[in-house]
């Protein structure tokens, strides 16, 4: 079975948790009401069902090859990667003066998954140009944006993130790659830069490198870092393509998983300097490639929900194909399906309430983003780009972690024949790691959850959040549905552990650092669970609604039916993780080193 998109629950998000028509009344956005999403998820499902997803097998089988200094991705990449850009989907998020469509984050982030789930490797080159694309917009002169920003936008040309060194992968103070400046105010970039995804390829004309080095005389740890554009061919005045530029791949690896998408080792500067040019102010460049990783960071967990989705579908298609022992309750006298077998629902229930969870949770926080950069209220715009901040570490840790727990049930539910390859189960298992690492690992998620987004305002905006959520608690438990108010009560008792944890973090991360560190993962963990779980309260009551007014009486209940799995499932998680938190530090960091 190949991919089908899950239209239904994303246009349900979209409309009902992520509030599209409001989103439709900010300026730039009166055209991408529901109307324009159905469309656009419409086109985007066919796309990626019929052209993309059958690459995915193919791209783990036949991943993508280096020889002579270049790179062959998998037979049908380059093809459909063409189809790609002459459809627009690069441009869709981005601004229509460089060639996008301008459509806001709530619509291109459901776009995003679907592409994900069909296959991986292949939208991780369209993940990097967005990157890239969004950093140009942000600190990029008129000059570069002119030249650079309408090829991306295009898919003619594609981006990179260069910032890990061999010495320097989360530490970037270590970063040894030099940049030398030139009378005409070009630099020459000379070093070494490792696990540059799509950093050489053969899928388009040009690849736009953006890289992190050190102009001479810089200060020395991350306040001396400084990011410049280093095209792989130079670009002439008129726009066409000129001599080759002097960096060159010497290496791509041989990876777990996402085998077709090629990860590079460039090398700058062999023959006499690679030519760069300043993106911004000298020295800034941490800042400006943040840019680049919070958009990244959050297609990241974009990646874990698309993944564990495809993870769903093939197992729900095999339980339901697969024939083995009699029903436990005597309903069947002959060996049936196992998807009539109880643990096997529970690994199918547990696999789509997670994705549906951190699906909502998603969708919610693109539209805070959508209004975070468009809402006419600036008091309005602030806080949702508190939300949205607040909430990227959750998408991205939560969700991925998450991929892992629902693309492992994946296999298992397939026994023995989900370890075999070509079932192709273990293949979603194998990309989905990669996840928890990539753009910063889950304790780095975790960290800036703690120090960012919680100590550093006392808890402010986290208690805040708990507020809302307390809000959709009290609605639940007033509901004369017994599925609401079940949910409700689950959904109090992980608020309340939850605030226990923020008071946690807020007092104790200058004193006593090692002990909220300790418990820094499992805070994000018990914080995305909440987040989710809230998502899916919400979603719960909308579902009662729509079905008293007679409206898709079965999807709605399936969703209150997964909506209280979450909560009697995995919301009720939260207490124990709050007890491992708040209780548990002292056993994490006490056993003398020597005794490991």
């Amino acid at each position: 079975m190949s991919y089908v998109a899950p239209l239904k629950d994303m246009l349900f998000n979209i409309e009902h948790l992520a509030r599209i028509d409001q989103v439709a009344q900010m300026p730039g956005f009166e055209d991408a009401g529901l109307e324009t999403a159905q469309a656009v998820l419409e086109e985007c499902a066919k796309l990626n069902q019929d052209v993309i997803a059958p690459l995915n097998w193919e791209g783990d089988q036949n991943p993508s090859a280096f020889a002579n200094g270049a790179v062959k991705t998998t037979p049908g990449f380059k093809e459909a990667f063409k189809q790609y850009g002459e459809g627009g989907w690069q441009g869709l998020q981005h601004p229509t003066d460089f060639g996008g469509q301008g459509l806001p984050k709530t619509i291109g982030a459901a776009c995003g998954e679907m592409l994900n789930s069909a296959n991986m490797s292949f939208a991780l080159c369209p993940l990097l140009t967005d990157g890239a694309i969004e950093a140009l917009l942000t600190a990029g002169s008129d000059d570069l944006k002119n030249i650079y920003l309408e090829k991306l936008i295009s898919g003619e040309w594609t981006g990179t993130m260069n910032l890990t060194e061999p010495q320097a992968g989360s530490d970037l103070a270590l970063v040894r790659t030099r940049a030398e400046p030139l009378p005409d105010g070009t630099y020459k970039v000379f070093g070494t830069k490792i696990y540059i995804t799509y950093g050489e390829h053969d899928m388009a004309d040009n690849i736009v490198h953006l890289v992190l080095a050190r102009v001479q005389g810089a200060p020395e740890g991350v306040k001396g870092i400084s990011l410049f554009v280093v095209p792989k061919f130079m670009v002439k005045a008129d726009g066409s393509l000129g001599d080759r530029n002097d960096v060159h791949c010497v290496s791509i690896e041989h990876k777990m998983g996402i085998k077709a998408s090629p990860t590079a080792v460039l090398q700058y500067g062999d023959n006499g300097g690679a030519i760069g040019y300043l993106v911004g102010e000298e020295n800034r460049g941490l800042e400006y490639m943040f840019i680049m990783m919070n958009a990244a960071r959050y297609a990241v967990g974009v990646q874990g929900i698309a993944i564990a989705e495809r993870a769903y579908q093939k197992a729900v298609q095999y339980a339901k194909d697969r024939v083995q022992s009699r029903p436990v309750d005597g309903s069947m006298n002959t060996s049936a399906p196992i998807i009539h077998h109880p643990d096997v629902k529970r690994m199918l229930m547990t696999m789509r309430a997670s994705t549906e969870g951190c699906r909502a949770l998603a969708t919610v926080a693109a539209a805070a983003y959508d209004a975070a950069h468009h809402h006419t209220d600036a008091e309005v715009r602030k806080q949702n780009a508190l939300f949205y901040e607040f909430m990227v570490p959750l998408v991205k840790g939560y969700s991925t972690e998450m991929s892992l727990e629902v693309t492992s049930l994946g296999v298992q539910v397939h026994g023995g024949m989900g370890f075999i390859e070509e079932t192709g189960a273990a293949q979603y298992y194998r990309d989905a790691k990669i996840l928890t690492i990539y753009e910063g690992t889950t304790a780095i998620q975790a960290n800036d959850l703690v120090g960012r987004k919680t100590a550093r305002d006392g808890g402010q905006t986290a208690n805040a959040l708990a507020g809302q959520v307390e809000q959709t608690e009290n609605e639940l438990l007033a509901n004369g549905n017994a599925d609401a108010q079940a949910v409700g009560r689950r959904l109090k008792a992980a608020r309340l552990a939850f605030l226990d944890v923020v008071n946690f973090v807020a007092g104790n991360t200058k004193a006593n650092p090692n002990d909220v560190f300790a418990g820094s993962v499992p805070y994000l963990m018990l914080t995305g669970n909440l987040m989710a779980g809230w998502q899916m309260g919400r979603a719960l009551l909308v579902a009662l609604g729509q079905s008293a007014q007679g409206n898709d009486k079965a999807f709605m209940a399936a969703k209150v039916t997964t909506a209280r799995f979450y909560a009697d499932h995995l919301l009720s998680r939260a207490p124990g993780m709050r007890d491992s938190i708040v209780d548990g530090a002292k056993c994490v960091t006490e056993l003398p080193l020597e005794a490991f």
